[in-house]
């Protein structure tokens, strides 16, 4: 049987329909559980307040970037607009583009709604032991990872329909990658600032419990869970997963010549199962008896890959797919798997490299950081190589069809890959939940044992968010892999419509000097985005850290605990919030100038180069400063759990050093870098032309 495209489009809107009504009631049953503690009540409300303001505000500085970026694709993309095509094709781009941003400064929205409802009812849960605390936690992260995706579906599927142009879905992903590129990074900026600055001058100068209300950080820490781990990280998943569909669709109908053929309705089709399977998994999760939350979360993850895999091969019999797209894409989700465990065999605090870094932190700071740097690089190999393997599998998999399927088999792999999405979100969502709710649990003063339950739903979160950040970065690697193979399509169209088909890409020559200027400089990218991204978390902590000092100082009573003395926690907020907005452009431009100005200096054959560049350094990155991150964190956790010496020993203050540098690592630069890819690799494939007409080499 040949695929019906009604069928798979009905199959898609039927999935889309059944995350949104699923999410819908995950939602209704998280706001109906108890809330009935007034001080975490109007902690809370804090909390939910400062997050609404910064997104209020982040979002009214992204609003004018996107009119003028919108403005200037209508100017000049796909063709200039004097050249005489009509302003149709400009139109289109321009409305899908900010349609892209529109969907995912929702989903971000939708996230941070649900996780302020679920912070203070996951605490008041923990009362009652891990069980009800931990559904509280998930369903409130489940929803945003519903959402993320039946958003990221419908924003797809309504582009093909409506415009027909698989060129146009570009500019609906730029739009999504273009506002998760400054989402992530405001956030991340603005969520450790105030981590950092709260452990610095609480835990390591004062001596003073994580989230001690004393501590006028705390609140601006745990608003920044909110706006950088949920609505930065479901932006920049929403981002990856459309840029995923989107290369894989513009090849798809290179392919097939319209969209109704096999290979597009391919992709629909397995994204559509991908949804339905982690609507599964997020069903069967739960702690039994004799396991515990990390088991809970990764057992509803493979749930969500088998039931993929058998739900594709199924579908692939019916409806006549290629069996070597299926086994690409199977390749592609397995490779995500393996990345998740080696990633947690890195980060795990019952893993030996957390307990050799906590030991290590026995000796020193020094030593903390070394360990933590040495085995962050180590985590990157297995990673690199899994990424490297599914690309080649892949590869040769669609090669089996024909030459022309090899980058399609790429593509499908990370689609693959990215299929389960629905439950990374979910676990990565659920992260800053559980991690809220501890601080609420010991704001409130709901008990040691009500803490000890956080703290160990806490340190899964940390875990699995480790896990699915190595799963994101290993997906975005994919993604800009075809990604390059789509910038290629969309300049062979180009040169073909342009007379020049002699000319038509095959591969970039390495030893070609215009490629390799395009390299050198797509390298060095990754590390200046970086570099600029923590000077800000650096220049703003040192900000609030003053700040903190002056409260202490001035404000009498606070120090000892006095009863009815408060801390000023909208100062921090207000200091958090204005950095993170004053720092969040300019990292971000500067990969997108640095994309055109190579493009206009050297040509299509230089971007080719700078992709690649950009993306090997890119990956390497991201995955060391993710793994880094996660394992200085998770370090820290376990000294503070009675190891090597526990709470206020010398370990303990050289953990929480590592934890505050690792930071920047894995929640502001780490994950932003792959979104920096993604969006640098979508410039170029939108600004094909403009290459191929201007450059000066």
């Amino acid at each position: 049987m040949q695929a019906s495209a009604g069928i798979v489009y009905t199959l898609v809107t039927l999935a889309i329909v059944l995350a949104i009504v699923y999410a819908v009631y995950l939602a209704v049953w998280v706001k109906q559980q108890k809330n009935e503690n007034k001080t975490i009540e109007r902690i809370a409300g804090l909390i939910r307040s400062g997050a609404n303001t910064f997104m209020r505000k982040e979002y009214a500085i992204l609003a004018i970037f996107a009119l003028v970026v919108g403005g200037l694709i209508f100017l000049f993309l796909p063709e200039p607009i004097w050249h005489g095509h009509g302003i149709t094709p400009n139109l289109n781009m321009m409305l899908c583009y900010l349609a892209g941003a529109i969907f995912s400064a929702i989903a971000g929205k939708i996230g941070i709604f649900v996780a302020s409802l679920a912070n203070a009812r996951c605490a008041e849960a923990a009362t009652h032991g891990i069980k009800p605390a931990f559904l509280v936690g998930f369903r409130g992260g489940a929803v945003m990872g519903l959402i993320v995706v039946a958003s990221c579906l419908l924003g797809v599927m309504g582009v093909m329909l409506l415009v027909g142009d698989p060129s146009m879905l570009l500019g609906f992903s730029f739009g999504a990658s273009s506002l998760a590129l400054f989402a992530k990074a405001g956030g991340g900026i603005f969520t450790k600032t105030a981590d950092v600055s709260a452990d610095l001058a609480g835990k390591v100068e004062l001596g003073i419990p994580e989230d001690d209300p004393r501590n006028p950080a705390v609140i601006a820490d745990n608003v920044g869970d909110n706006v950088g781990d949920v609505a930065g990280m479901g932006a920049d998943l929403f981002d990856s997963n459309v840029a995923s569909m989107a290369a894989a669709i513009v090849m798809a109908f290179v392919l097939d010549g319209h969209m109704t053929g096999t290979n597009v309705l391919m992709v629909f089709c397995y994204a559509a199962l991908g949804l339905i399977s982690s609507i599964v998994g997020i069903f069967t999760a739960k702690v039994t008896d004799n396991g515990g939350p990390t088991r809970a979360l990764n057992n509803s993850t493979y749930v969500t890959t088998g039931v993929f895999l058998v739900l594709t091969a199924l579908a692939t019999l019916l409806f006549g797919f290629r069996w070597e797209i299926w086994g690409a894409s199977a390749v592609g989700l397995l490779v995500g798997v393996i990345i998740g465990l080696t990633t947690n065999y890195f980060t795990d605090d019952n893993a030996p490299i957390v307990k050799k870094v906590a030991h290590a932190s026995k000796s020193g700071p020094a030593f903390t950081i070394l360990s933590g740097v040495s085995y962050g690089f180590l985590s990157v190999l297995p990673a690199m190589v899994g990424i490297a393997v599914s690309a080649l599998v892949a590869y040769n998999l669609g090669g089996l069809i024909g030459p022309e399927y090899s980058m399609f088999g790429i593509s499908m792999a990370a689609v693959g890959m990215l299929s389960i999405v629905g439950m990374i979100i979910s676990n990565d969502a659920y992260g800053p939940i559980v991690d809220n709710a501890r601080g609420l649990a010991e704001m409130g003063g709901l008990g040691e044992e009500t803490i000890r339950v956080a703290d160990e739903l806490d340190s899964a979160g940390n875990t699995v968010k480790a896990v699915t950040k190595g799963f994101a970065i290993g997906a975005a690697g994919l993604t800009v892999i075809s990604l390059l193979g789509a910038f290629m399509s969309e300049v062979n169209v180009k040169l073909e419509e342009m007379g020049r088909a002699a000319e038509k890409l095959v591969g970039f020559n390495l030893i070609d000097p215009t490629v390799f200027f395009g390299i050198l400089v797509g390298a060095a990218i990754p590390a200046v985005f970086s570099a600029m991204l923590i000077l800000g978390v650096d220049k703003n902590a040192q900000r609030m850290i003053a700040e903190i000092h002056r409260q202490f100082r001035e404000i009498k009573g606070l120090a000892q605990g006095e009863p009815g003395v408060e801390p000023e926690y909208n100062k921090c907020i207000d200091i958090a919030t204005t950095g993170a907005l004053k720092e969040l452009i300019p990292a971000g431009l500067v990969a997108i100038v640095a994309t055109l100005v190579v493009g206009f200096i050297g040509g299509v054959d230089a971007i080719g180069g700078f992709l690649l560049g950009n993306i090997v350094t890119g990956l390497l990155l991201a995955l060391f400063m993710s793994n880094a991150g996660g394992l200085w964190d998770n370090a820290k956790k376990y000294v503070e759990s009675g190891n090597e010496g526990g709470k206020g020993s010398e370990a303990h203050k050289s953990a929480v050093i590592g934890d505050t540098v690792g930071d920047p690592f894995k929640d502001t630069a780490g994950p932003s870098i792959n979104t920096q890819i993604t969006v640098v690799s979508l410039v170029a494939s939108l600004m094909a032309t403009l290459f191929l007409r201007f450059s000066i080499f």
